[in-house]
């Protein structure tokens, strides 16, 4: 059994937003194989079977801040090792459209990923961080990151999600070097 959580912010005024773009990614592929989210876990919750493998979505609605309760939740509820849970995450340090794979690390300064850490107790999770781009001097970077992506930004947003998707579907399957090897550029 495998976990991808994404993160992001409950209600409407945030669904669009650059904070929003792991719930983004969760809506895709839970859309793509039929899926219905329920409420539990103190989140959003789905499950399918792909690849031979039972599949749990989450979407914490705990806001960004206290998203490792809900995944410590479901986490412990279906005893499942840290080490196959994937988060998916935006990353302000990586430019829009760029995406990283990471097995480990620390927060980075995010704080959905500082309160996982410290619910789960460990860095062992993997992390899918989806880039979108710094703020402008004259933004504040709290208010970039609740900001609507721009019309002209969608198209590279788009091919970004198709890449993270695949990506998924590399990590479902246990290859994760490919994943790296071919999505990380």
């Amino acid at each position: 059994m495998k976990v991808i959580v994404g993160l992001g912010n409950p209600g409407p005024q945030y669904a669009e937003t650059r904070h929003n773009i792991g719930f983004l990614l969760i809506d895709g592929l839970a859309e793509a194989l039929g899926l219905q989210f329920r409420t539990k876990f103190q989140g959003l919750w789905t499950e399918g079977m792909v690849q031979g493998e039972r599949l749990l979505f989450l979407k914490p609605q705990t806001f960004m801040n206290l998203s490792g309760r809900s995944v410590k939740e479901l986490v412990h509820f279906y005893k499942i090792p840290t080490e196959d849970v994937l988060v998916v995450q935006d990353d302000m340090d990586l430019p829009l459209g760029k995406l990283r794979l990471r097995s480990q690390g620390s927060a980075g300064g995010h704080n959905g990923i500082r309160s996982i850490l410290t619910e789960l107790g460990t860095e062992q999770f993997w992390r899918l961080k989806l880039g979108v781009g710094r703020p402008p001097k004259e933004w504040d970077p709290a208010q970039y990151v609740l900001s609507s992506f721009a019309e002209s930004e969608l198209p590279t947003v788009e091919d970004l999600l198709e890449r993270a998707y695949k990506v998924a579907n590399l990590w479902l399957k246990g290859e994760t070097e490919r994943a790296m090897n071919l999505y990380h550029r």
